[in-house]
């Protein structure tokens, strides 16, 4: 597929790139998350954690972490950060003493209710419509899915 060609003085605004409206994107989003998670006591690497253990439990860090993106130098603190916290428990599976399941407690289930307007908040925050959200939602995706295949 050609290259068009564009100036390097364009090239290089920062407000041509695509990379800083993501970043900026996600900084934005994550100050908009801080309240709702501050009162669940999250951050929201442990909130997007649990909403994939929500999604289906017994889950290895392993799996977790390849639903996340996570490596498990990053999600293995977090997940003890978790289970400190009494939401999940860790326990080696006894089938293969290499693989740490990881199991939501009788707290972390509750703690999915107390979430359940989070995503309503965030809507309305955003000020745009689930088409629309689920539209840039696919949009991203499909840029992270060609960016890891590049």
């Amino acid at each position: 597929m050609p290259r068009k060609t564009i100036s390097p003085d364009r090239a290089l605004r920062l407000d041509n790139q695509l990379c800083f409206a993501l970043y900026s994107a996600s900084h934005a989003m994550s100050k908009a998350y801080k309240p709702r998670l501050d009162a669940l006591d999250l951050t929201y690497p442990q909130y997007v954690t649990m909403l994939v253990l929500w999604e289906r439990d017994g889950l290895t860090v392993s799996e977790i972490g390849e639903r996340l993106y996570l490596d498990s130098g990053t999600l293995t603190p977090l997940l003890k950060r978790l289970e400190g916290a009494g939401y999940i428990s860790r326990l080696r599976d006894a089938a293969d003493e290499r693989r740490v399941l990881v199991q939501l407690t009788a707290a972390g289930r509750k703690l999915k209710a107390r979430a359940a307007d989070i995503p309503a908040c965030m809507l309305d925050a955003m000020q745009c419509s689930i088409n629309e959200l689920a539209d840039l939602t696919r949009q991203v995706q499909q840029l992270r899915d060609r960016l890891q295949t590049a």
